[in-house]
């Protein structure tokens, strides 16, 4: 089983690179060429349908960092873990918990996020 504070860990780093081609290969790295996200506000299939929503996103929040909120923990091929979005110096505007399905191998396969609460 894959450890779930890495995961959570590299997954966020995967949103927080301001680096499109460095993301490309984050992506490549972990993930699925088949992987797909959904949350309530986005959802992307494949490398480039990932990216695609990565780099939306990045552009909507520009200087915010998402950053690991608790701790992550695993049960079977899922991991769990929470996550708050904040700009540098500011106050959060978005917190969340996601749901990660691992494939053997420990590739990411597809995520499930949620919003817990209102975004900013």
């Amino acid at each position: 089983m894959t450890d779930p504070t890495t995961l959570a860990r590299d997954y966020l780093a995967l949103w927080n690179d301001d680096d499109a081609t460095s993301r490309r290969r984050r992506l490549a790295d972990g993930w699925d060429p088949d992987a797909r996200y959904a949350d309530p506000m986005m959802a992307g299939e494949g490398y480039d349908g990932i990216a695609a929503m990565i780099e939306k996103a990045r552009e909507g929040f520009p200087g915010h960092a998402f950053t690991l909120r608790g701790l992550p923990d695993g049960h079977g091929s899922f991991v769990r873990f929470s996550w708050t979005l904040t700009p540098a110096g500011g106050a959060p505007v978005a917190h969340g918990t996601d749901v990660v399905r691992i494939e053997d191998g420990g590739r990411i396969a597809e995520v499930i996020g949620f919003l817990d609460g209102d975004v900013a």
